[in-house]
């Protein structure tokens, strides 16, 4: 009886929260200033990063670039509680995802992904998430680029007025009426260097940041 309830309450909760989290940030992206960078979406597939503490308006980029070029993207989400928030949330935007996370079900994910590339879609990752530390990169972004010889573009949006959260991302959401940047960068490519050195050159190229 204890396990029904518990489930049913989880089940009420992430249905709440899923629904809570798609109208909020509806009602405040409608009201805000958006640009976009210029840069086009790199043929054929590839990998795309942002920060874990950017995903908040993230769905929003994926409806204009991949939209525009008539692409198809899944983002690696993880199998916790808030992965399946996420992964209802941006399934509204028509955003596939692959389970699984460097802690839980990694090589699962790493097929899944190695699969999509060869797919033709865009595996969208953040490198440093679903718990950090904060800008850091995992292996996994590396290692499916490099498998795959595929390029890597880098996502982002800034805002001139936000809130942000006291989460280990410093998630930032923007606030009402504010103005939003959505950049996406040239593509690069990691091929023929270290793990440490991809990695590093990722932070350098997504700006990386401890503060």
């Amino acid at each position: 009886m204890a396990s029904w309830w518990a489930k049913f309450k989880r089940a009420i909760f992430i249905n709440f929260t899923t629904y809570a989290i798609y109208f909020l940030i509806w009602l405040i992206f409608l009201t805000c200033k958006k640009t976009y960078s210029k840069t086009n979406l790199e043929a054929p597939a590839h990998v795309v990063l942002f920060w874990h503490g950017r995903i908040a308006m993230m769905s929003f980029a994926y409806l204009h670039w991949w939209g525009k070029f008539k692409r198809h993207g899944k983002v690696i989400i993880s199998d916790h509680k808030d992965g399946e928030i996420i992964a209802r949330v941006i399934k509204f935007f028509g955003i596939g995802t692959i389970r699984g996370s460097s802690s839980k079900g990694g090589a699962k994910a790493l097929i899944n992904a190695f699969k999509e590339i060869k797919a033709g879609n865009d595996v969208i990752i953040t490198p440093d998430g679903p718990r950090g530390p904060r800008h850091s990169v995992a292996d996994g972004a590396v290692i499916i680029a490099q498998k795959q010889n595929v390029n890597i573009q880098i996502l982002n949006y800034e805002a001139s007025k936000f809130w942000q959260f006291k989460s280990w991302d410093k998630m930032i959401l923007p606030k009402p009426f504010s103005a939003i940047n959505f950049t996406l960068s040239q593509p690069f490519s990691v091929a023929n260097l270290s793990l440490d050195e991809a990695k590093n050159l990722i932070k350098k190229k997504m700006g990386a940041s401890d503060e």
